[in-house]
């Protein structure tokens, strides 16, 4: 099988109809945070225990076609012995890797910000490949203000997305491109929609440009949305138009799956908005999520780290995973909120 065909097989089969990807990449400090609001210690059995209690959730398959993972979890065990990779290939879900090395000053800039990590990808990748990963993830994040981004951030960050997704292209890896327009800020819709529209023009010319193969890329952008201190916050009708507006006028055709980031929007929220965009359609792109903790919030909640509460956590998962599936395909009602979801 020639690269671009293995390329093109390993997205269909994420972007199948109906499900979406669940990103369990948090970083080690990230997951502290997570699990700090249980009151559980963040040890790598913990972090085990509860990426298990996520992924052999009866009928992941159904709903998540695939799971990116950290470093660490790619390596980890389920409860019985099973690689959580080889698991997930059981269960039709393909695996994936946060490949990227965290954000740091984007040099000159007003502390902007940009990613680390491509001295030496094509050697982790090849290591990573060997574990079972077969897509990868990058974010680089755009902070809004009147003056931010700056054009200076905007061009370097979509260098890097386009440089990272290549170096993935040539392993055989489909890369998830990931530019993250945060949420943080007093910022109107308007400001937001502005801004990613700029965002997506500058990474696609970059991704052109280092003669990446668009059928073989996922792209996971954030919604346009009102930032989270603006005094007036846009309706889910009218994220949901925006967004599509910008989507039509920058991604082309040949991007076959946008799987969108939650961005700090509530469980229900991003489940909604999703729902509506679809509801918008015929999209010339499948439209999906690849949530966190969007997806993880309410099982989390009621892990609270204790073996006991595993089948009730994996019951909270079922539904956001089910609720999610219904959105991607348009079929979603908040009235679904209410009841109890299983697979």
């Amino acid at each position: 099988m020639t690269i671009k065909a293995e390329l093109i097989k390993t997205v269909q089969k994420i972007a199948e109809k109906g499900k979406g990807i669940l990103a369990a990449d948090e970083s080690s400090s990230t997951i502290k945070k997570r699990f700090d609001s249980i009151n559980l210690a963040s040890t790598e059995e913990n972090r085990r225990a509860y990426r298990d209690l996520l992924l052999t959730t009866p009928g992941i398959g159904n709903y998540i076609s695939g799971v990116i993972f950290y470093e660490e979890t790619l390596y980890q065990k389920t409860a019985d012995g099973t690689l959580f990779t080889k698991y997930l290939e059981s269960q039709g879900v393909v695996p994936g890797i946060k490949v990227d090395l965290g954000l740091i000053d984007l040099a000159l800039t007003d502390k902007e910000k940009t990613t680390q990590g491509l001295d030496g990808l094509p050697e982790r990748l090849a290591e990573y490949k060997a574990a079972g990963a077969r897509f990868a993830k990058w974010r680089c994040v755009y902070n809004i203000s009147d003056v931010k981004p700056s054009a200076a951030a905007v061009r370097a960050n979509a260098e890097l997305l386009a440089r990272y997704a290549a170096i993935c292209q040539t392993q055989g890896i489909v890369p998830i491109v990931e530019p993250e327009v945060l949420i943080n800020g007093n910022h109107t819709l308007a400001r937001c929609e502005t801004v990613t529209e700029d965002v997506l023009n500058k990474v696609f010319s970059s991704l052109r440009k280092h003669e990446v193969l668009l059928e073989g890329i996922i792209l996971k952008p954030s919604m346009i949305i009102s930032g989270d201190t603006c005094a007036k916050q846009a309706t889910p009708q009218e994220v949901a138009e925006a967004t599509v507006r910008v989507l039509k006028r920058t991604v082309p055709a040949a991007v076959p799956t946008i799987n969108f980031l939650s961005g700090g929007q509530t469980p229900e929220q991003s489940t909604l908005h999703l729902d509506l965009m679809n509801k918008l359609g015929p999209l010339p792109w499948n439209l999906s999520f690849s949530y966190g903790r969007a997806l993880q919030e309410p099982s989390l909640n009621t892990w609270q780290g204790k073996a006991a509460n595993v089948p009730t956590a994996q019951k909270a998962f079922q539904k956001r995973m089910r609720l999610n599936s219904a959105a991607s395909l348009g079929e979603y009602s908040e009235s679904m909120e209410r009841g109890a979801v299983t697979a």
